[in-house]
């Protein structure tokens, strides 16, 4: 397609030079000109971003919170049977494990806080690609309306021309 066309595409449906379009309506006035479908384009992950969405994922679940209670549950046990044998590997106040829980919850933050990032980062994404469907969907409708409205305007001058010529037919046989 031509600049001309685009141009004249912007001005029709958005009232305004291509060239004065941000981006974003650039694209949409360009998917209309090529026809071409709108797509919803993803990437794939990198390794470190997939895996942080994994542990997000796994750490958000009930099966972490029950599974890591039950762990818990099962440390301080075990402490707290072996410390009359003088076995306890990790007597009460449980300090190792508060260095384990701690140690935990710093790393664990953070990939999710990444997890999250790229959460919202692919609802913007999906946002964009929202809008960019429904701006092209009233443009086509607008152009649809003009379309219909020229085509009925053809009808109702053709009907007029009718209309007259059989009205001059009638006036011609009366007088």
């Amino acid at each position: 397609m031509t600049d001309n066309v685009r141009d004249r595409l912007s001005r029709e449906l958005l009232g305004m030079p291509y060239a004065e379009l941000s981006p974003l309506k650039c694209s949409v006035i360009d998917l209309i000109a090529d026809e071409a479908p709108t797509r919803l384009v993803q990437s794939k992950p990198a390794f470190w971003d997939g895996l942080a969405d994994k542990v997000a994922a796994i750490g958000g679940s009930w099966g972490f919170i029950f599974g890591f209670a039950a762990a818990l549950i099962l440390w301080m046990g075990a402490n707290l049977l072996l410390k009359p044998l003088g076995h306890a590997f990790d007597p009460y106040p449980f300090i190792f494990l508060n260095l384990i829980l701690s140690t935990l919850a710093a790393i664990q933050a953070p990939i999710i806080m990444m997890s999250q990032n790229r959460q919202a980062e692919r609802d913007r994404v999906a946002a964009e690609h929202d809008y960019v469907v429904n701006l092209r969907a009233e443009l086509e409708i607008l152009r649809l309306h003009d379309r219909l409205d020229a085509l009925r305007a053809e009808e109702l001058a053709g009907m007029v021309e009718r209309v007259e010529a059989k009205v001059e037919r009638l006036g011609g046989k009366t007088a």
